[in-house]
């Protein structure tokens, strides 16, 4: 491709990026709902609309550091060009479609930053990589989950003790009250952290077509837009996900609901003001499995966790082979 875009062109990448935006939120849906569906607390299709409305305000609550982490942290922004970025993107949507459809909660982040790794490495070979940005990242692998696991285990247990003398009855419609907060909160992290990965992908396109300047940022209506299309893609839904995130890995009641939503919660708070772009999907499953284990170990169904880990593990490699192929073809052919 030419050094500087056609129009057309421009916006039909810009139009790819929105693509996985979209496919971001369908696909992560279940992150933010799962919990509050499974415990029948609200309605599918009334759910989807609330998480969304608090994707779409999350803008408003946090600043854009996993958008320069993005667009700068993983690959040498120098790199980076129009068929890089359309090859990162392919490798992430093709993996994404391919979990959706399988029901598998893997990462859209982890996808695109393996795409983004393996169309950099294809043009430029290893010296493309950013290897403090992508270290960070690849060590919130493990990271997210696991303070998410913890924080739900200890949710959990101060819960259990301030609401040991209340009755069942009490305590369940306690909670679900409060899960209505904690689904809130969780949407709110899921839109802060998620739909800035995509301003991060466009802003970084516009900056290497010298449409920003000298200097990096992302303009507001990137911002708008990303947001805007996360929410669309949370209102259609995943449905094969949230059925495995909200029942199959373990049962949850409101209470446990709750503390799930609100231990993933601030785990992704602090992952977006430290600017990583953590995956949403591995924070919650990692706290729905940690309520799930401090009712009993045999609660949660082990089997099917390990599944979704085999996913994790998985992700970044295979987007990264699947993008550096679509950037071999795409390279050849213009």
């Amino acid at each position: 491709m030419d050094a500087t875009l056609a129009f057309p062109l421009l916006v039909g990448l810009i139009g790819v990026a929105l693509l996985f935006d979209f496919l971001n939120g369908l696909h992560d849906a279940a992150n933010s709902i799962a919990t509050i569906v499974s415990t029948r607390v609200l309605r599918p299709q009334y759910a989807v609309f609330w998480a969304a409305t608090f994707n779409f305000i999350a803008f408003l609550f946090f600043g854009l550091h996993v958008a320069e982490t993005l667009g700068t942290g993983i690959i040498d922004a120098n790199t980076i060009d129009a068929t890089v970025v359309f090859a990162a993107l392919m490798g992430a949507i093709v993996w994404n479609v391919v979990t959706w459809r399988l029901g598998i909660p893997s990462s859209s982040s982890h996808a695109l930053i393996g795409g983004l790794v393996g169309a950099g490495v294809a043009k430029s070979g290893g010296g493309a990589i950013v290897w403090s940005g992508l270290l960070k990242t690849s060590a919130a692998i493990v990271l997210s989950p696991a303070t998410g696991f913890v924080l739900a285990l200890v949710l959990v247990l101060i819960v259990a003790w301030v609401f040991v003398r209340s009755t069942p009855f009490a305590v369940d419609r306690t909670f679900r009250i409060m899960q209505f907060i904690s689904a809130s909160l969780y949407s709110l992290g899921h839109g802060g952290n998620d739909a800035q990965k995509t301003m991060g992908i466009i802003a970084v396109l516009l900056y290497s077509q010298g449409l920003l300047g000298d200097t990096f940022y992302v303009p507001l209506w990137v911002v708008l837009s990303c947001q805007s299309v996360l929410a669309l893609g949370t209102l259609f839904g995943g449905w094969r996900i949230v059925h495995t995130m909200g029942s199959k890995i373990t049962r949850l009641n409101p209470m446990q609901g709750f503390c799930a939503e609100t231990g993933g919660a601030i785990t992704i708070f602090m992952a977006t003001w430290l600017g990583i772009p953590v995956s949403t999907t591995h924070t919650i499953t990692g706290a729905i499995v940690g309520v799930g284990a401090a009712r009993r170990v045999s609660a949660v169904r082990w089997g099917i966790a390990g599944n979704i880990v085999v996913a994790w593990v998985i992700t970044i490699p295979v987007t990264a082979l699947i993008a550096a192929i679509f950037y071999a073809v795409t390279a050849f052919i213009v």
